[in-house]
């Protein structure tokens, strides 16, 4: 995929007939396929930028914010062919533009591809581009759709929060006035990391290991609040999703798995050992594997379910759509994760990495204490263990030495939601819905060709394709995937490109 080409915006209008949905006589394949001559009456394009590559919805006020090559537009939900307020013109500087070619980067890659945009509160939104590989952020007054200084200065440094090149993967949020970023921190694109910055608390970030990251490519984050309500004084998580090139294994070709790693979010980092590191960043295998153990490895998109608000956290469901490393043909899967299950992979033991010198496993049954790797909670604090700093050196260097679980993060059900055989799958959106007395999890995925697939998720887990929809002509990715529930029907924005 290269990010010069055009992309587009656009807005369909499903009308959800939801009883209909379990009487029909489900197959394999789309029930229904809708041409995309067809949808033209329901469609809304926006074209008049390129490179659009990061949405943002604000409910509130039913816009849609778009960031894309040197711009940012604030679009109506109900109608992405209308701008709402003027666009906000973002271009790199001419000198940073210079500078990026003499480097020796391409004239079109020199340019501002805005990758992030979140509200930072009520008022205010962040935003954050390459420009010109010189990663800038900047705040933007939600009311007015204007830049607004931060001190002196319209834009800060975006570095460790934002990519040098707009072709590299990213991931990144803001959590509780912090900024948390899984990117790549140097103009090469060749030193990757998952860092916090901006905020109140440490600046910190991952170890330059291997063992840590190695080759990641960054799919998403998710902030999931699982100190509220806690009976042992818990902290919230953040969560990372990427693949990487496991270290675990030892064969020829480089083998890429997929991963869920966690930080905690009062994370201080460590007093002598990872100073300004992270103290609590572990990760495990997410598996997603058919009945006869066939992996799906690479993680292409994911979708973060929590049906009654994020204070249910244990409620929690992570979806991710899966390919094969190498399939020629295109193989997919969709598999589903439980939140209880993944902390309880977290709880466990921890991996020995094959061709480093590390003792990972228990000796003689016993591990540091506290706990390597773990949040700072009630039983740690009546220790005297009130901040990460305040750990002893070997549980800290058990962690820098040993981020990897032993045991994998699998699907619940005994094979994937759903695998489809000639269909890359590359985004997904989840929408739970209450039918006839029952709960259905709805599925909205996105593939490389422009087709968007609309699965239901019954009960027992069986899963069924009832719905295609042809969205481009001529075929283009689906790149990202967002849902606006209403009362009657549903609006998917969606970003794609090729």
């Amino acid at each position: 995929m290269e990010l010069r080409s055009s992309l587009v915006i656009l807005a369909l209008y499903l009308t959800l007939s939801w009883p209909c949905l379990l009487t029909f006589a489900f197959a394999p394949e789309p029930r229904i396929t809708v041409s995309h001559r067809t949808l033209q009456g329901e469609i809304g394009y926006f074209r008049k930028a390129e490179n659009l590559s990061t949405l943002l919805l604000d409910r509130t006020r039913d816009l849609l914010y778009v960031g894309g090559r040197d711009a940012i537009f604030a679009l109506s939900v109900h109608n992405v062919e209308h701008e709402v307020m003027p666009k906000i013109s973002w271009q790199a500087s001419q000198k940073a533009m210079d500078d990026c070619q003499k480097k020796g980067k391409r004239s079109d890659d020199c340019a501002n591809f805005v990758k992030f945009l979140q509200y930072f509160n009520d008022t205010h939104i962040y935003t954050c581009g390459t420009y010109a590989f010189k990663p800038s952020c900047m705040f933007i007054n939600a009311n007015t759709f204007k830049e607004e200084k931060n001190g002196n200065e319209e834009i800060n440094s975006g570095k460790s929060k934002c990519p040098f090149d707009p072709q590299l993967s990213y991931a990144a949020l803001i959590a509780d006035g912090d900024f948390y970023a899984g990117t790549t921190d140097n103009f090469l694109g060749t030193s990757s990391i998952i860092s916090r910055s901006f905020g109140s608390r440490r600046f910190l970030k991952s170890e330059y290991f291997v063992t840590w990251l190695n080759e990641p490519n960054f799919v998403s984050a998710a902030f999931i609040e699982e100190s509220y309500e806690s009976p042992i004084g818990d902290d919230d998580k953040i969560y990372f999703f990427f693949t990487e090139v496991a270290k675990e294994f030892t064969y020829f070709n480089k083998v890429v798995v997929s991963r869920i790693a966690r930080v905690c979010k009062e994370d201080a980092g460590g007093k002598r050992i990872l100073q300004n590191r992270w103290t609590t960043f572990l990760k495990a295998q997410l598996v997603c594997a058919d009945q006869d153990g066939s992996l799906f490895s690479v993680l292409r998109g994911t979708f973060v379910l929590q049906p009654n608000g994020p204070k249910a956290w244990k409620e929690t469901v992570f979806y991710g759509v899966f390919s094969k490393q190498w399939s020629q043909d295109g193989h997919s899967a969709v598999c589903h994760y439980d939140i209880e299950e993944i902390n309880r992979i977290f709880d466990g033991n921890y991996k020995q990495q094959t061709d480093e010198k590390q003792k990972c496993n228990e000796q003689g049954g016993q591990l540091p204490s506290p706990r390597p790797g773990q949040c700072i909670t009630n039983e740690q604090r009546n220790k005297k263990y009130n901040s990460s700093t305040d750990l002893p050196d070997q549980t800290l260097s058990f962690v820098r030495d040993c981020p990897l679980m032993e045991q994998d993060v699998r699907q619940p059900t005994r094979i994937p939601l759903l695998i489809k055989s000639h269909v890359n799958y590359t985004t997904i959106a989840v929408a739970r819905v209450h039918v006839s007395n029952e709960i259905v999890d709805v599925l909205f995925l996105g593939t490389d060709v422009g087709t968007l697939h609309k699965a239901v998720v019954l009960k027992d887990k069986d899963t069924w394709i009832v719905e295609e929809l042809e969205l481009f002509s001529p075929p283009m990715p689906i790149q990202s995937l967002l849902l606006v529930e209403e009362k009657v029907r549903h609006s998917l924005g969606l970003q794609s490109g090729k």
